[in-house]
Parts: C-alpha cells; structure tokens; sequence
C-alpha cells in the first residue's frame, strides 16, 4: 500500500471512530431504584424483578446500556426498611420502585422528592400513600394489588369448595389489610357466618393463630396478601394441612408450595406493567399526574393433590373455572 493511501485509510478510520464512541456515549445512562420487601434469594421475589425488567426492556431501557438499577432487599425485617430506604435515597436515583406497603412507608418517610413507583399496595388510599386513586398527588403513584370484589370471591369460592364451612378466619400481616378487611367484613352478611381476625408477625405467632383457629372444626381461612404471609408461606401452608384447615391464598406460588387453592392477581404482572410509569417519569412525567392503576389480570389456581389429603372434593364447576389445575 502506497503511503498517501495508508494516510487516507488511517484518516478516514480517524474519523469514523469517534463517531461511533459519539453515538453511544450520546445515550444517557439513567439511573433507578428497586426497593423489595422480600428476601434477596426468594424465587418469587427474583421473578417480580425479572418481570420489571423485561418490561423496562420492551420499552428502550436495557440495563447496563442506558439503565442502572440499585436495588435492596429487606427480607421482611422491619428494622431494616427505614436504613435500606435512607441508603437508596442517598443515592438519587430518579425513580424508586416499591414492592408493597412496608418498603413504601419506609420511603415516604425518607423523601417527597424523589419519584416513587409501588407495583402492588393493598389500598394505597387508605394507606396514607396517595390523596386518591384518580389524583394521587405528591411523589407517589403506582397499582394498587387489590380490587374490592376479591373479598366476596375468596368467601365464595372457599365456601363453594366445602360447603360445610360454617367460620372463617383472615390472616394478616399486622400493618397491612385494613381496608381489605374491611371489604371482607361487608360481605359478611350475605354469609352469615363469624368471621375472626388473627395476625402473624412471624413464623411461630402465625402457627399460634392457626393452632388456635383450629379448636373448633368446619373452619375456612383466608390468607391476605403482604409480606409477612408470603416471608412465612411455608409455615402457613404446614399448618393448614396440619390441622386439615381448607385455605384459599392471594398468589399462585402458595399453592405451588402445596397450598389448596388460590385466587388473585399475578404479582409479575403488575412489576411488568409498573415499568411503563417508570419509563413515563424517564420521560418527563410527574408521579402526581399518573393515577393509581387498578389490577387487571386474576387467576385461580387449585391443588388437587393437597384437596385429597384434606379430603375436600373439588366441584368439576370450579375445575372448569380453575386456570390452572396441579395434581
């Protein structure tokens, strides 16, 4: 090669490099936060996750690329929310996406700055989190996990599975459930049967509720959705089967574990839809003009294995309902 054109090739090279490094340093690396109140190794947590970030991906943000995601988890231990929520605060990041209620209190007590995304709250109304569902005001916004027609479908469908259930029982997580209890309780009437309140701050008072629940017979109980049910499913679902106690859950994964039979929404699907307002606050929009948004996606879930070991004989009409059917 004649030197004028190894000269020409080098400056044409020259010139087209920084082009390309231009490029991609022109893509602006964004930075957000995910807050989880479950534990770092909980499947079911890593899932949610994982659905946040394939919906961030659909949407342009891949990480690593033009997003950086910090994220902590509490485990469900209350004395570490206030400290991992400081701890992400000092961070600035422009949006922080939290997994429920606990990881949301502890946020909003640590900023009024900082845009906050919750992907599934119980009644964020009631809560405290937002004015309302339509306006939520401030910096906090999101989807709310419950829809107040669930009440009457877990009484129902627990009392259509054993028709002699003649009680029930909530469990709950002590901080949370006090609006879906509330819509509960104004079912119960058309039921006409007690219904009795426990909470469960850890394994061993959930066993306690449950062992006492279980002294009298022909009870149904109800697990809500927070936290502590799902940190400490498993002594949950021990328990039920224990005592032979019929027992309808808020997510599939319970009955996964071997519980009966679940109804409600599918929490993946509700971190998957939270990115869309992530990538709305990315792009300029304020949390406080984005109402909270209602679950949309519901699915029941039976354990025919776990129903004969209980000795419940599963209605073929709620097998035809059923979305999914383990045996």
């Amino acid at each position: 090669m004649r030197r004028r054109e190894f000269i020409t090739l080098l400056g044409g090279a020259a010139t087209a490099w920084p082009l390309g490094v231009s490029a991609e340093q022109g893509e602006r690396m964004r930075r957000i936060a995910v807050f989880m109140d479950l534990a770092e190794g909980d499947p079911e947590g890593q899932a949610r996750v994982a659905a946040l970030k394939r919906g961030l991906q659909d949407l342009g943000w891949i990480e690593g690329r033009n997003l950086r995601i910090e994220s902590r988890w509490a485990a469900g231990e209350a004395t570490r929310m206030r400290p991992l929520a400081e701890e992400l605060v000092s961070l600035a990041p422009e949006v922080i996406v939290s997994s429920g209620a606990p990881t949301l209190a502890a946020l909003q007590q640590t900023t009024r700055t900082i845009p906050l995304v919750f992907a599934q709250v119980l009644d964020p109304v009631a809560a405290g989190f937002v004015d309302s569902l339509s306006r939520p005001g401030g910096n906090i916004t999101g989807f709310s996990a419950f829809e107040y027609a669930m009440g009457g479908k877990w009484l129902g469908t627990l009392k259509e599975m054993v028709p002699n259930l003649v009680r029930f029982a909530v469990l709950r997580d002590p901080g949370t459930g006090v609006g879906t209890i509330g819509a509960i309780q104004a079912v119960m009437p058309s039921f006409a049967l007690p219904l009795t309140i426990a909470s469960g701050r850890d394994a061993a008072e959930v066993e306690r509720v449950i062992d006492a629940f279980a002294n009298e017979p022909n009870g149904g109980l109800i697990v809500l959705p927070a936290p502590n049910t799902i940190l400490y499913r498993q002594a949950i679902i021990a328990s039920a089967a224990r005592h032979r106690i019929p027992t309808i859950y808020p997510y599939r994964f319970f009955v996964k574990d071997g519980g009966l039979i679940s109804y409600g929404i599918v929490p993946s699907d509700m971190f998957r839809r939270a990115a869309a307002y992530v990538d709305a606050i990315l792009k300029g929009a304020k949390p406080s003009d984005l109402p909270v948004q209602q679950p949309t996606k519901f699915e029941m879930v039976i354990n025919l294995t776990t129903a004969k070991a209980l000795g419940v004989a599963v209605p073929p009409t709620l097998l035809a309902r059923a979305d999914e059917v383990i045996e």
